[in-house]
């Protein structure tokens, strides 16, 4: 299998390779002395490795390599960089190409996720809040255009 990675000078030992079927909390303490961990895709239409990838980022604060294995294809690519994986090992013509774009195939994200993306709904609050101040510095008459309801620098 070719390995496809983010950071290519990430260590590969120790390491620990997990079972979809494993329950990731269990690993306690021992997450923090682990540079790598694999997540098995046994076949396409199995993602519980998602769901391990998310708990191992969100809930246990992994910040190690998070490689995906087995089943990996390149229609995968934006959901497992979204859930944190940050290596990948598929033998499909044209992976690395693709890893490279999909971290820019979607200009906007929808959903907090682990991959440090800031979702929509959060853009909108802080561009709502900046025009909130902005309106708030003009609260004079002589502030606002006669042409326009848009706020006019002070002169």
């Amino acid at each position: 299998m070719a390995l496809h990675r983010l950071n290519p000078a990430a260590p590969d030992s120790p390491a620990l390779t997990l079972a979809n079927t494993a329950d990731v909390a269990l690993l306690g303490e021992e997450i923090g002395r682990l540079n790598l961990i694999v997540l098995q895709f046994p076949k396409f239409t199995d993602g519980r490795a998602y769901s391990q990838a998310r708990l191992l980022r969100s809930r246990l604060h992994y910040r190690g390599e998070l490689r995906a294995t087995g089943a990996v294809f390149l229609d995968q690519l934006p959901f497992m960089l979204r859930v944190g994986f940050d290596a990948f090992e598929s033998e499909q013509k044209g992976f690395g190409e693709a890893l490279a774009r999909a971290r820019t195939l979607f200009s906007v994200v929808y959903q907090p996720a682990e991959d440090g993306r800031t979702p929509v709904s959060a853009l909108r609050l802080r561009a709502g809040e900046e025009r909130a101040t902005l309106h708030q510095s003009c609260v004079a008459p002589s502030c606002f255009s006669s042409h326009s309801l848009r706020c006019s620098p002070p002169p």
